[in-house]
This record gives structure tokens, C-alpha cells and sequence, in this order.
């Protein structure tokens, strides 16, 4: 059997293969008439790479908070509409016999922006539907508008709105929560010194930044049933000199693990507008391996992944317990069931009866949940 089409099992929860969806903002929702609620296009989008035959499935990132929200159209969890909205989409994904995942986020001084296809770009005033943003200090992502820096209340804030929603994502039937503590979003602005220039008790050495992070996950730890897993989406670097690095994630990945999360979603980026990365092929698969490694914990790798012997080598290395793809489920939904014939796994993936007839060979028809 090949590396990526091994089952992973996590706390209660086994994943029938290695395969996972990396969570990709849609921008879809209406933000007058269901604010933050997910609708049919999410649960074609999701349920798309469900039917192509992903073992697990993670949602965008929905915001623990209305001002948490990157656009005014974001999904989120912090109200109950949403969650049964949640619901609807997750059933389906388990009937296709996927895992479903919800991605929690709060974007911090990066919310209120307009989509990313818009004329418009940079800050939705409020006149236009927008509203103040906050962050860990009063310093602006770019041109973006200057947030209020949280005080300790609002801190508190945050921590149970994440906690809240996870409750949420449990009672919508979710299997899996991911922090996002990435891409310049407000867990992410915390732990960056570019970000945040607080002299208390949440900024300053790496335990004051690293502070809100462990906070939030002790919270959802708490309330996230203990048999169901935790994952962190962390950028590794900010690749920005003086700013969050690899071996900051790698002590931080290490407190994660003690504090009850189960795998860190390894990324980069996103919290400096003009740093340059070297996008390539695997490019953020270095520091993925470096965290499973040094750091004693589970990890996925994300990243331009795009061919299935590229995947399947990810895994082989050591690099990665499990890949998460985004732009190559885009591309091509049935991905998964490609890299299946391609990695001659034909017996282990089943594919919906009702597409068999577009297979150029005959796949064998296992149970899904198998």
C-alpha cells in the first residue's frame, strides 16, 4: 500500500487514507439576509471533493465573531443558524464518507476587507457594510485600516468566542477543529513581534506572544470532546527577517502537543504584505518536516502539492503525516481518485456508482466508510 492511501487514526477519529482538503475561503455567503450562514454553494463546493473521494474535508475559515470575519461575506460559527446550516453540509460529507473538519478563525486587524475579486480592494468602510477591527496592537496590516488594540476584556473575549464555536462545531456533527493561527489572522498577529508590540503579559519573549494561542486552545481543548481531534494551522515563517521563524513554530508545535493539540497545519506567510516567498513546488515542506521531527507531534504539509507521486514522496521522506491540498482539488476534484489509479490503489477508493461509467477502468466498488 502506498504511504497516502494508508488509514490515519487520531484520538476516536480514523481517516480512511492521507488525503485531506486544505480550507479555501469562498466568500460566498450573503452578509444582509444569512450573514456568516453557508449555503448551497458550500455544500457543492465541500461536497464536491467529498464524492471525488478526500478522507478528510475541512471547511474555510469560519469566524468565531461577526468582526472576526476577513470579508462580509465569510461563513462563520458563533451563532446557531450557522451551525444548523453546518450541519446540512456536514451530514452529506459523512454520507460520502469523508470527515468533515471546521477550520476557527478570527482575522483580526485583516477582517472587514472586501473579496478578493472585487474592484474594490483593502478596507469595506462602514458605511459600506464594514466595521472596526482589532488586533494585539494598534499597527496596520498595509494599507489596510488601523486597529484597536485588544485590551485583557477583549482578549477574554476572543478566547470564549473560540470556545463557543467549537461547542458549535460539535453539536453540527464536526469531527475535526483547526485553529487558524495563520496567514496574518489575529492568533497568527499575536505570536509575530512584526504584529505585536504589547509590553503585558501578551507580547514581549515568545511564552507572551505564544499566551492568547495556548489560551484559546485550552479552551477548546475543554470543550471539544476529548475522543475528537485538534489541529492548529500555523504559519512557519513570516519570511521576514525579525519576524515569526521556524524554530519559534517548533518550540511553540512543542507546547501545542502538550496542551492537547494532536496535529499542527504546517503554512507560511500572510502577516507582512510585501515579504517575498519562494513559491514552488512543496516550498513550505521543509518546515513541515522540521516540526514533525523536533517537535513531537502530527503534522500536515500544505503547499503547492500537486502530483500524487509529489504526495505520496512527502510522506515516504518523513516529512508529513498527512497533505492537505487546496488549488489541485480547484483544478480538479477528483484528484484523490486520480492519485489512486496512479499510485495502482485501485481497491482502496471507492468512487460514487453513479460516476463509475466515467472511470477508464473498471475501479472496484468498496464501501466508502471501509
Amino acid at each position: 500500500m502506498s504511504r497516502l492511501f494508508q488509514p490515519l487514526t487520531i484520538r476516536g477519529t480514523t481517516f480512511a487514507h492521507r488525503t485531506w482538503v486544505s480550507p479555501m475561503c469562498q466568500y460566498s455567503c450573503d452578509p444582509v439576509a444569512a450573514p456568516g450562514v453557508p449555503n448551497d454553494w458550500h455544500l457543492v463546493h465541500l461536497g464536491s471533493f467529498a464524492t471525488g473521494g478526500a478522507a478528510l474535508v475541512l471547511t474555510e475559515a469560519a469566524a468565531v465573531a461577526p468582526e472576526g470575519r476577513i470579508s462580509p461575506e465569510d461563513a462563520g460559527l458563533w451563532n446557531d443558524q450557522q451551525a444548523q446550516a453546518w450541519r446540512r453540509i456536514v451530514g452529506f460529507l459523512h454520507g460520502q464518507g469523508a470527515a468533515a473538519g471546521v477550520q476557527l478563525a478570527h482575522a483580526g486587524r485583516k477582517a472587514s476587507t472586501h473579496r478578493p475579486w472585487d474592484e474594490e480592494q483593502g478596507s469595506v468602510p462602514v458605511s459600506a457594510g464594514g466595521w472596526g477591527t482589532v488586533g494585539p496592537s494598534a499597527v496596520a496590516f498595509g494599507e489596510y485600516a488601523t486597529p484597536v488594540a485588544l485590551d485583557e476584556a477583549g482578549i477574554a473575549g476572543v478566547v470564549r468566542a473560540f470556545a463557543d464555536a467549537a461547542r458549535r462545531a460539535d453539536e453540527a456533527g464536526f469531527d475535526v477543529v483547526e485553529l487558524h493561527a495563520a496567514h496574518g489572522y489575529l492568533l497568527h498577529q499575536f505570536l509575530s513581534p512584526l504584529s505585536n508590540r504589547r509590553t503585558d503579559g501578551y507580547g514581549g519573549d515568545l511564552a507572551g506572544r505564544s499566551r492568547l494561542l495556548l489560551e484559546v486552545v485550552d479552551a477548546v481543548r475543554a470543550v471539544w470532546p476529548q475522543d475528537k481531534p485538534l489541529f492548529v494551522r500555523l504559519s512557519t515563517t513570516d519570511w521576514v527577517e525579525g519576524g515569526w521563524d521556524v524554530d519559534s513554530s517548533v518550540a511553540l508545535s512543542r507546547e501545542l502537543a502538550a496542551h492537547g493539540v494532536d496535529l499542527v497545519d504546517a503554512s507560511s506567510g500572510g502577516n507582512v504584505p510585501d515579504a517575498q516567498i519562494p513559491v514552488g513546488p512543496g516550498y513550505q515542506v521543509p518546515p513541515a518536516g522540521r516540526i514533525k521531527r523536533e517537535a513531537g507531534i502530527l503534522v500536515g504539509a500544505v503547499g503547492m502539492v500537486l502530483e500524487p507521486a509529489q504526495a505520496e514522496q512527502v510522506l515516504v521522506s518523513g516529512d508529513a503525516d498527512a497533505v492537505f491540498l487546496a488549488r489541485a482539488l480547484l483544478a480538479d476534484p477528483r484528484w484523490v481518485q486520480r492519485a489512486a489509479v496512479a499510485l495502482h490503489e485501485h481497491g482502496t477508493l471507492a468512487w460514487p456508482p453513479q460516476y463509475v461509467r466515467g472511470t477508464r477502468e473498471s475501479v472496484p466498488l468498496v464501501s466508502p466508510r471501509a
